[in-house]
């Protein structure tokens, strides 16, 4: 089941880019027909799943003209096309779509084309935005991916914890708490993201969580696949933990517990333990007891080993319904992102898992020996986390001018920035975890002291548990067998023993042990953090994404396209240059690259700089003040006010560092231009300047 699951989440994985880009449209950007067209036809770089409202079109009065629901063209995936009405009038005409990539993302943007000749629009911004996701569905959907992240590390590495660092741990009620709270958070926000897909593609509101047709729709999709998967393998997973708390959780055997407790002898016999063997010179008798503690020990050793097997594979799966659905499934090289990714959920949950763990360990009585064994695995689990954050990084950038000029890099700076106080409250919580390995009294694991167990009749005395020299305990079971009919002594008896077990749990919490604990806790606070930002990671666009826009006016808004680049330009007129009308904007640009063509200015040149048609010109000179080639370039204009674009400019080369456009600016107000400049394969940055038209 397992395998195929995999199999169900990599098979779909292909070279497409993190999120899709709009190739091209029909009829083109900018175009001006001369009759009306029947239809609108967008191409993407991908495959897109569509709504009933992915594609709007309004006339110059911002009135809907669209019929019908968009639907793929030709059966091809990677299309969307709507029918319009018939009897369109004259004038500038606004598609404003929304979809959904391959990657699980939501993508967007507009476009312009006329009929007859172009004319001012008022589109409206309530039009525009009707495909934006509903406030609170949004909310609630970002809340349930990181619960479900949070869910999945407290899962897998409080699991891991007990199965390679304190095995006894799984007989402990707290421990046993943290595994099921693990379990059910996970459950709970999966469900809750497979419920809420749905409304959060289509901008509908809550109510739409519970409509049983858009659950379906999410399920033929990828996301939707990855999310049966993780159910699934949440079954798997209870059994996992039934067989992980009935097996380590057994009391160990009688010869066991004698090697445990130095060799006071076998339970019920009166022959000597190793230490005494030792102690009277018979190397014959310790190495029998040697023999007979590894023989009682075999079995855990052996469930120790099978449930290690089966949980990691397990926590391998589980990560596949994250990596699978997400941007390490498309892009470049995804035949090693996605083990890479994969393997970086897996080391998180080891680490930040494994200090929920640690916590409530702590709070046990755990040893320094328990202590030192989970921080070197934690530090296996940094250098992993590491590396392969290294690539990750690498792989969504694209150039160091992306860390800073898009949301996703400036999250990715935050995310190491916490990542990085991480590790210094780490460094102080190793330093605590010496002081406790040099302090023998203290290093020790506190043991729970055995209580009497009440019991009627007159050999109640006789039945407490042996090898206990609590005074505490004997009482309690002198009590029991004078008072074992009375139900409410009986009562006050549990009380005291309860009363006991945390006495006994407190006097662990020595000065050095509280100070690690409050180190691990501060740790494991800081860890929260990184799982939130690793939400809005995986909601943000890559910054290497091919046509990316990253706009932001002067008030702080920002208008951010899913890669959307223009289509190829229709039959528009060249539009009619004014003199003394022409606006020059430079924008300095660095990709920060070493080639000589990462760093100069970039002139944008438009006429007769007002609504309608306009003639634009875009220069690129290098530091010396020459014409320099890049491999790429992009010129889009945004409106932020109308949530309006961005409007990318077909443009035609015209020489060396010389291109040529027209843009199609329908509405006045305050535009930000943005130039796109890529210098070589992973050196790019997006300048912009702001634009008043009218």
């Amino acid at each position: 089941m397992l395998g195929a699951v995999l199999a169900l989440l990599l098979a779909g994985a292909g070279p497409a880019s993190a999120h899709a880009a709009l190739q091209s449209t029909d009829p083109a950007q900018n175009a001006v027909l001369p009759v009306a067209p029947q239809t609108v036809t967008l191409t993407f770089s991908e495959a897109v799943s569509l709504s009933s409202d992915s594609v709007r079109v309004l006339d110059p009065a911002g009135r809907a003209v669209d019929s019908g629901s968009p639907a793929h063209a030709d059966g091809k995936d990677n299309t969307a096309r709507v029918g319009l009405g018939s009897g369109l009038a004259n004038g500038t005409y606004t598609v404003a779509w929304r979809a959904v990539s391959e990657d699980s993302h939501p993508i967007g943007g507009a476009f312009t084309f006329s009929i007859g000749a172009p004319s001012a629009t008022t589109v409206s911004t309530t039009a525009l935005q009707s495909a934006e996701a509903d406030g609170l569905v949004a909310a609630l959907y970002g809340t349930a991916r990181t619960v479900a992240y949070a869910a999945f590390a407290l899962l897998a590495g409080a699991a891991g914890f007990v199965l390679l660092c304190w095995p006894a741990g799984a007989s402990r009620r707290p421990v046993q708490r943290l595994l099921m709270t693990g379990w059910v958070a996970l459950l709970v926000s999966t469900v809750a993201v497979l419920m809420l897909r749905g409304p959060y593609e289509r901008g509908s509101g809550i109510g739409k969580a519970f409509d049983l047709s858009l659950v379906r729709t999410t399920l033929d999709e990828r996301i939707g696949t990855a999310l049966a998967a993780r159910l699934l393998l949440l079954a798997a997973s209870g059994v996992f933990l039934s067989l992980l708390v009935g097996q380590l959780g057994l009391p160990q055997g009688a010869g066991a517990k004698a090697a445990a407790n130095g060799g006071a002898g076998t339970a019920g016999s009166g022959r000597p333990g190793p230490g005494a063997a030792g102690a009277d010179g018979d190397p014959e008798e310790a190495e029998l007891r040697e023999l007979e503690r590894r023989a009682a020990e075999r079995p855990q050793r052996e469930a120790r080993l099978g449930l290690g097997v089966a949980g990691l594979v397990l926590a391998v799966a589980l990560s596949a319904t994250w990596a699978g659905a997400d941007h390490a499934s498309v892009g470049i090289q995804v035949w090693l992102a996605l083990p890479l990714g994969m393997l970086h959920l897996v080391a998180m949950a080891l680490w930040l898992g494994g200090l929920a763990a640690m916590l409530v360990g702590l709070r046990e009585g755990i040893g320094a020996e328990v202590a030192d064994r989970f921080s070197k695995i934690a530090f296996g689990a940094v250098l992993v986390l590491a590396g392969t954050g290294v690539y990750q990084s690498w792989r969504g950038l694209g150039s160091w001018g992306a860390l800073t000029g898009t949301d996703y890099g400036r999250l990715l700076l935050v995310k190491t920035g916490c990542v990085i106080a991480m590790l210094g409250v780490a460094w102080m919580s190793r330093t605590w975890l010496a002081r406790l390995r040099a302090t023998p009294e203290e290093a020790a694991e506190v043991v729970p002291e055995p209580v009497a167990v009440a019991a009627s009749g007159p050999d109640a005395t006789s039945d407490t548990v042996s090898g206990t020299a609590s005074d505490a305990a004997s009482a309690a079971a002198s009590d029991s067998g004078a008072d074992c009919e009375d139900p409410v002594r009986r009562a006050q008896l549990a009380r005291q023993r309860a009363a006991r077990a945390n006495a006994d749990r407190d006097r662990g919490l020595t000065p050095t042990r509280a100070g690690l604990r409050r180190s691990v806790l501060v740790e494991a606070a800081v860890a929260v953090a990184v799982l939130v930002v690793t939400t809005l990671l995986t909601n943000s666009p890559p910054g290497r994404v091919a046509g990316e826009v990253a706009a932001a006016a002067a008030n702080g808004a920002a208008t951010t396209s899913g890669g959307t680049s223009g289509g190829t330009t229709g039959g528009a007129p060249a539009p009619q240059t004014v003199p003394g009308r022409t606006v020059e904007l430079k924008l300095p640009y660095d990709t920060k690259g070493r080639t000589p063509n990462a760093k100069g200015t970039a002139t944008v040149t438009l006429n007769p700089a007002g609504t309608g048609s306009n003639e634009v010109h875009l220069k690129l000179d290098g530091a010396d003040g020459s014409p320099v080639e890049v491999p790429e370039v992009e010129l889009a204009f945004t409106l932020p006010d109308r949530d309006l674009g961005p409007l990318t400019v077909p443009l035609t080369t015209e020489g060396t560092g010389r291109w040529t456009g027209t843009a199609q600016l329908p509405l006045a107000g305050n535009w930000v231009v943005s130039v796109v400049i890529r210098s070589s394969d992973i050196d790019q940055t997006t300048e912009i300047k702001q634009l008043k038209i009218g």
